[in-house]
C-alpha cells in the first residue's frame, strides 16, 4: 500500500512540477521567440498538454482515492474536492477559455498584437488570458494543498516516534 501511495503522490508532484515549469517556458518563449504569434502557439500547445495531463491525473487520483486505507474521512473528501478543482480548472481552461481565445484570434483576422488596445476583440482576448492565468493558479494552489494532505497522510501513518524502531529495509520495501 505504501508503494501505491507513493505513486499517487508522484503523479501529483509531476503535474505540479510541469505546471511550474510551464510558467517559465511561457515567459521564455515570449522573451526569446521574435514572433509573438509563434511564441503564443508554443505556449498554447504546451498549455493544452498541461491541461489534458491535469485533468487525466486528477481523475485517476480521484478514482484511486476510493482505495486509500487508513485515512481520515474528512481529509480524504477535502483531497477529492481539491482534485476536482484541478480537473475543473484544467478542463475549463482547455475547452472553454482556450476555445474562446481561438475564436477571438480567428475573428481578429491577424495577430492579436496588431489590434489597438481599445479594440473590443483585444480587450476580450486580454480578459480571457487573465482568466486563463487565474484558472492555472487555482489548479496550482489546489495541487499544492492536495500534495500536503496526501503527504501528511502518508507520513502520519508511519511510526516516527522512536528512531530506535526504524527499520530501513521495511520502510523502502515495495
Amino acid at each position: 500500500m505504501k508503494f501505491f501511495s507513493d505513486i499517487r503522490l508522484l503523479l501529483l508532484a509531476i503535474w505540479f512540477g510541469g505546471a511550474i515549469f510551464f510558467i517559465g517556458v511561457a515567459q521564455t518563449a515570449f522573451a526569446v521567440v521574435p514572433d509573438r504569434e509563434l511564441a503564443g502557439a508554443v505556449v498554447g500547445r504546451s498549455l493544452a498538454i498541461l491541461n489534458y495531463a491535469g485533468a487525466a491525473i486528477s481523475i485517476v487520483l480521484i478514482a484511486t482515492s476510493f482505495i486509500v486505507k487508513r485515512a481520515n474521512a474528512f481529509w480524504l473528501w477535502i483531497e477529492r474536492l481539491l482534485l476536482l478543482v484541478i480537473a475543473a480548472a484544467s478542463l475549463g481552461g482547455q475547452f472553454v477559455i482556450s476555445a474562446w481565445m481561438a475564436t477571438i484570434r480567428s475573428q481578429a483576422g491577424g495577430p492579436i498584437d496588431a489590434l489597438a488596445g481599445d479594440n473590443p476583440l483585444r480587450m476580450q482576448f486580454d480578459k480571457l488570458h487573465q482568466w486563463s492565468e487565474w484558472t492555472l493558479m487555482a489548479a496550482l494552489i489546489a495541487a499544492l494543498l492536495t500534495f500536503f494532505i496526501m503527504a501528511n497522510r502518508r507520513f502520519s501513518s508511519a511510526k516516527t516516534d522512536d528512531l530506535a524502531t526504524f527499520d530501513i529495509d521495511k520502510e523502502f520495501k515495495f
